[in-house]
Order: C-alpha cells, then structure tokens, then sequence
C-alpha cells in the first residue's frame, strides 16, 4: 500500500462579482495567530514545549469564525487580525472537533464586526469544476487567492488526528502552510475547508467538503461536541471471482466481506466475521466497499457518517447465503481514542523512586517508539480485539531515572506493567493505589510482561528516592492521575 505523507495547511476564497464585493467580503476571511504549547511526553513532568503558528479563519455568523481544528489546538493565546488592519483581537475557542479537524472561534468583542457579510453554505463541488482558496499561507503577510480544479472525491486519513478517515475534494491549487481554516468557494458558496497537501505532489491540496462541516455545526448545536458515531466493522473488498464463488455470491458486483466486529460496538451481537455486506440504508454496496450518493461513488462508510449517536441504520447482508434485514442504533466507539493523536491534554504520569509510568496512547507511542514485542502487541490489538473490555489503561514503565534505589534497572524502561504487588494492572488510577496502599509491605514487587524478573523495591527506600528525584530532575509533582 502506497503512504502518503500530507501538510496541515490553509485557505479561503470567495467568489464574487465586482470589486468592491470582493474587498469586502475579503473583511470577512480573518488571519488566525496562534501562541501554543506541545505536552512533553519523553518527561511528562515539563511544561512542554512553546510554540506558534498562522492560519485562516472565516466568518459563518454572528461571532462565528470556523478555522482548522490543528490551527488551534494546545492554543495558549489566540489573536484574529482583519484583512489590511493592523488591529489584533483577541479570541477564544468555543468548539473544537480533532476527529474531523473543525474549530468555532469567537472574539472577546464583536462591535468591530457586526457589519462584515458572512459565508454561506454551498454543496460538495463536483469534479473538474473550479474554485477558489483565499488564505494566509507562507511567503507573505497579505491575504492570498489562488485557484483550482477539483480532482478527485475520496475518503481519506485526516493527518491531524491520524486516526479518523472522512469525505475529502482534492484540489489542484497551490495551497501552502498557513492556508489551513480558510474558505474554498464556488459560486458565492463556501464548499469547503482547506486544510492539508501532499508532500510528494506539487499543487495538490486537500479541502473539508460541506457534509462535514455541516455535521460538525449541527454536533455542537446542543453546546457540545460529541465523537463520531461508527459502524464497529472492518470490510475486505470481493474483487477475486474465485472467492465469491466459495462464498456462493453471484458474479454481479456486489458485497464486500466482513472480516472482523468490534466488540461493544454498534455492530456487536448483530453481525458477525464472514457475513456478506449487500446494502446499507438502501444503497447497494459493490465489492469495493463503495455506494452511490449524489452521483458520486464513496466509501460505504460515509452513509454513517453523515449520522449522529443514536440514529439507525438499516443493513442487509447475506449469512450462510441467506439474506438477512436489520436495524443497527449507532454509537460512538470511544476506545477507538487510543489510535489519534490527542490534544489540550497534559500526560499523565506516576514517579515512584526513579521509576516513571504512563498509560499508553498514540502521543506516547510516537514519542517514546517502543520496540517490545508485547507492548505493540497491546497496542495494536487494543481495539480490534477488544482488550478495552479488560484493560482501561496499560501502563507502561517507560523511564528509570538514576538513583541509588534504581541501579541496574535500566533495561527495564520500555515494557508493560503486568501485576504490582500481585495485583493484574488494568488501569492507571489503580496502578497508582497499588503502589500507595493503606498497608505497606516490606517491599514492592512490579512484574513486567516479558521482563527476565520482577523489580523489587525496599518501601523504606521509597520516600527517600522520590525526595532525592524529584530534587535532582526539577519534577514539581511526582503524579498526575488526570489529563
């Protein structure tokens, strides 16, 4: 399988008749200044790192400015200036979406904008139509217009969170970092977000059609932003003739084989590996995993989608060759969480004399890298074999910091908490109470899986090599249960 490598970028366009519309609706596309800070993972116990960045915005409402969610994510400080004014206002972020990489801005004072026009909506653009990208990207300091074509609609990995897959127009105008959260526009209509491009290709960009956004405006209607529902299913194209045959399907096409269910899922109980996905709500799926909606052939999954938790939808496959009819109520998997890339959440961390645990996620794979066997194991199996079901949290050991009570450990960073004291680990606020019981015994015994031994710990030591850590590594507090 071909990776691709993709930038969060930006843009905005509009598209409109004479000059003075233009300059004015230009008011309305607002440069996004962003002061951030990035968790330090590798030493949980930092501050993390400071940064900043640019990016776009645009007006959709009364004090509504929708951006990129990357754009502001970790913000620390948030300042909009207006096209041509050299005035920063000072903003907020009222909602955030990292699975679909959305945001709503709002400034601390809005007199200064109650004339601006507003964007409107339009529909997804349809293929070798043109539109516009305006934005603030690399290379200057003024707004930037360029055009584009579009090129493909596909389903695809947002590179923000690395780990949700949506609707997405590729494009093929000249979008660069700092573009990202501004308006694409066709016909007066925003039809889409720019917010990411493709390394390996030149003038490729990638822009957040409508029924996303649209989803995500609706989502937060009720003051909070809930997480996509899913299906809870991994399907594998019926492409071979020779296995459609074995599965007695009829060479037409049609069906895609479902190859695993996630436990707890919407799905769970209601379907099983080896059925044969034939429709859902009505639309025929092909044995790419494909229906048709307005004329276009997406990804099967975009039908759930465009769907909230707790809406149904209807589902016909084939078992053992006989059609069966039903009714899925779907839900949100948030186990799935443990794949993306999390933002506005500190580490959280245990140091107990020198040795330092966290629970894994996706910010500590990518920081620390792991190499046990074992470790991307539970990883990997975390949600498509339900081990959610046993383990809230799988702690890991992932530092021996230096201390007389530590020597001769350091092999031991890098590998998974099996039991503390006897006790099987399954999550992390337990790990903490295992390690400071009412009763203390003489020593504290942690197992690792596929440690050589255990490591034992004197408790008399304990206090002093947490005093004696925390003084000689700056650690300000030796836990952080909360994130």
């Amino acid at each position: 399988m071909t990776r691709h490598s993709f930038t969060l970028l930006l843009a905005c366009a509009p598209v409109l008749v004479s000059q003075a519309a233009t300059s004015d609706v230009y008011r309305s596309v607002l440069r996004v200044e962003v002061a951030t800070q990035v968790p330090d993972y590798e030493t949980p116990w930092n501050s993390g790192r400071f940064s900043g960045g640019i990016g776009t915005g645009f007006l959709i409402g009364t004090n509504q400015i929708l951006t990129n969610a990357h754009v502001v994510s970790n913000a620390r400080r948030v300042l909009i200036t207006v096209h041509g004014s050299p005035v920063k206002y000072p903003a907020k972020v009222d909602f955030i979406a990292h699975d679909c990489d959305l945001a709503l801005l709002s400034v601390d004072d809005f007199k200064d904008f109650e004339t601006f026009p507003t964007f409107e909506f339009g529909e997804v653009p349809s293929l070798e139509s043109q539109v516009r990208v305006i934005g603030y990207p690399i290379g200057g300091e003024r707004l930037s217009v360029t055009r584009g074509v579009v090129s493909r609609i596909d389903f695809q990995t947002y590179s923000h969170s690395r780990a949700d897959s949506h609707l997405v127009v590729q494009i093929d105008a000249a979008i660069n970092p700092g573009n990202s959260g501004g308006p694409v526009v066709q016909d007066n209509k925003v039809v889409g977000v720019a917010f990411q491009g493709l390394r390996q290709a030149d003038n490729t960009g990638y822009i957040i059609p409508t029924p996303v956004i649209r989803r995500f405006l609706k989502d937060i209607e009720d003051g909070h932003y809930d997480q996509y529902a899913d299906l809870g299913i991994t399907e594998f194209p019926l492409h071979n003739p020779a296995m459609r045959k074995a599965l007695r399907l009829p060479d037409d096409g049609i069906g895609v084989l479902i190859t695993r269910v996630i436990p707890t899922s919407s799905s769970a109980d209601i379907l099983k590996p080896g059925d044969i996905l034939i429709s859902i709500d009505g639309q025929a799926v092909d044995s790419a995993g494909m229906i048709s909606i307005g004329g276009e052939k997406m990804n099967l999954n975009e039908i759930v989608e465009r769907k909230f938790a707790g809406d149904k939808v209807a589902v016909r496959f084939l078992r053992d060759a006989a059609p069966q009819d039903v009714e899925i109520t779907l839900k949100p998997l948030p186990w799935s969480r443990m794949y993306a890339i999390e933002y506005e959440k500190t580490p959280r961390y245990i140091v107990f004399a020198g040795l330092v645990f966290q629970p894994l996620d996706t910010n500590l794979f990518s920081a620390a890298k792991f190499d046990d066997v074992t470790v991307r194991r539970l990883y990997n199996d975390y949600v498509p074999k339900g081990l959610f079901q046993k383990y809230r949290d799988i702690v890991l050991l992932t530092r021996v910091e230096s201390d007389p009570v530590t020597s001769h450990l350091g092999d031991f960073a890098g590998f998974a908490v099996n039991k503390i004291n006897g006790v099987e680990v399954t999550d992390f606020q337990q790990a903490y109470d295992l390690l400071h019981p009412k009763i203390v015994p003489e020593f504290h015994v942690i197992e690792l899986f596929d440690a050589s031994r255990p490591i034992i710990i004197p408790s008399a030591s304990v206090n002093d090599a947490n005093q004696r850590v925390a003084k000689n590594y700056g650690i300000a507090h030796l836990e952080n249960l909360t994130d």
